[in-house]
C-alpha cells in the first residue's frame, strides 16, 4: 500500500456543525435550559465554537504534521534526519576536454579548480574542474570532470561543445570543449520526492540486495534522479536504470555516480555484479487533429492554448518514468478535459514498455481541426 492509498485521518473533530452541536448539547445539559436560535446564549456558544474549531484545526495541522504522508518542510526533514537526510542541490556534471597548442616535453598540470564557462554566458555561469589533473608529456589533450560552480538545475542543458570559454588562462591551452550535454543539476530534493525516500528507507537497511534496496540507493547518488528501475534477468547479475528529471537521459557521469553508491561495500551483496545503464529510448511520434465545440466558439483561443499545453504535459509525464507504456487514452483524455469536443489520433499508438525502457517524443504535432457541433 503506498502513501496515497492510505485513509485519510483526523485526530479531533474540526466539523463547525457538530462542535457547535456538542457545545449545545453540553450547556443544555449543565443548566436544564432548552436554547432557541435567538437566545444571547445561544449566540455567546456559537462565538465559543468558531474558537474551538480554529483550535482543533490547529491539533489535526499539528498532530497529522508528524506522519509521513502530511508531513512537510523541517518537520519532513526530522522524520529523515540522520539515516535519511534530504538530498541537497547539485550542480550539473559534464566531461571536458583541454587542448594544448602543440606537444610538451614536460607535463602539463590542469590545477583543480579551473574555471571554463558557455559561450555567451558572460560569466554568469561558470563551471570548475572537480580534481587536478596532468597531461603527460608528448600528449596533447586530455578529459577532465567538470562542474557548475552554482548548484541547480542552472547549469543543464549545454549541448555538446558550447562550453568552451577557459575563463582561468593556462599555458599552451588552446582550447577547451565539453564532450557530453550537461546534466545531473538538481535543486533541493522536494517533499514529494523526500517523502518517498523516507517510505523506502527501511529496503537500505537489508544486505541481501532486494530490488527496492537498490532502488533506494541509486536514488540517493543525485536529486536529479526521479525514477530508479532495478532488474535481475540473470541469476547474480542486477541492471539499474535511472532517470534524470523531465525524462532526460543520465550521461556517464551520473551513471558513474550511481555505479558508484550502489557498488559500495556495505551496499552490494559480495556475489551481485551490479551494472548500471541508460534506459533504452523508445521513441514516438504525437500527431492528432482536435475540434472544439460550435457552442464554444468564444473560448477558442482559451482553449487551443490550454489544448497545447495539455499536449506538452502529457509529454513531460510519458517520459518522466521508466516503464510507462504509450497510452494514447491518456493524452485523449487530457485533451478533453481542457475543452475539446472530440480528438482524432493518428500518433501514438499502445505501446508496451519495460522497466528498462522509457518512451520520448520525437515530434509534436496537434492540429486544430476547426469547430463542430456535439
Amino acid at each position: 500500500m503506498t502513501l496515497v492509498d492510505l485513509p485519510d485521518i483526523k485526530f479531533v473533530e474540526d466539523d463547525v456543525d457538530k462542535v457547535f452541536a456538542e457545545l449545545v448539547t453540553i450547556f443544555q445539559g449543565i443548566t436544564g435550559r432548552i436554547l432557541n436560535r435567538a437566545d444571547p446564549d445561544m449566540l455567546a456558544l456559537r462565538a465559543f465554537g468558531m474558537m474551538f474549531v480554529q483550535q482543533r484545526v490547529l491539533i489535526n495541522q499539528v498532530a497529522k504534521g508528524e506522519l509521513l504522508r502530511y508531513a512537510k518542510g523541517v518537520i519532513l526533514d526530522h522524520l529523515g534526519d540522520p539515516e535519511t537526510p534530504r538530498l541537497q542541490a547539485e550542480p550539473a556534471l559534464t566531461t571536458e576536454r583541454f587542448t594544448l597548442s602543440i606537444p610538451l616535453v614536460t607535463p602539463q598540470v590542469i590545477p583543480a579548480g579551473t574555471r571554463v564557462a558557455p559561450e555567451g554566458a558572460e560569466g554568469s555561469i561558470l563551471f570548475a574542474t572537480k580534481n587536478a589533473v596532468t597531461i603527460p608529456a608528448g600528449v596533447t589533450s586530455i578529459d577532465v570532470l567538470i562542474e557548475c560552480v552554482t548548484p541547480g538545475v542552472i547549469g543543464n542543458g549545454f549541448l555538446s561543445g558550447q562550453v568552451n570559454t577557459l575563463i582561468d588562462p593556462l599555458p599552451f591551452v588552446a582550447s577547451v570543449t565539453n564532450l557530453t550535454t550537461t546534466t545531473g543539476g538538481a535543486d533541493t530534493e522536494d517533499d514529494d520526492s523526500y517523502r518517498e525516500r523516507i517510505r523506502m528507507a527501511p529496503e537500505s537497511f537489508s544486505t541481501a540486495g532486494p530490488e527496492q534496496g537498490y532502488i533506494y540507493w541509486a536514488k540517493t547518488a543525485s536529486a536529479a534522479i526521479v525514477d530508479v528501475a532495478a532488474v535481475s534477468e540473470s541469476p547474480v547479475e542486477v541492471t539499474v536504470v535511472p532517470l534524470l528529471e523531465g525524462g532526460v537521459i543520465p550521461t556517464q557521469e551520473i551513471l558513474d555516480a550511481v555505479a558508484e553508491k550502489v557498488n559500495g561495500r556495505r551496499i552490494r551483496p559480495l556475489t551481485d555484479k551490479v551494472t548500471v545503464q541508460a534506459p533504452a529510448v523508445v521513441p514516438y511520434n504525437i500527431e492528432l487533429t482536435y475540434y472544439i465545440s460550435s457552442d464554444r466558439a468564444a473560448e477558442s483561443l482559451v482553449i487551443r492554448d490550454a489544448v497545447e499545453k495539455a499536449v506538452a504535459s502529457y509529454a513531460l509525464w510519458q517520459k518522466s518514468k521508466l516503464g510507462r507504456h504509450i497510452n494514447q487514452s491518456e493524452l485523449i483524455g487530457r485533451i478533453m478535459n481542457v475543452g475539446a469536443l472530440r480528438v482524432n489520433v493518428v500518433s501514438p499508438v499502445y505501446t508496451p514498455i519495460t522497466d528498462l525502457q522509457v518512451a520520448q517524443d520525437v515530434t509534436i504535432n496537434a492540429t486544430f481541426g476547426g469547430f463542430a457541433n456535439d
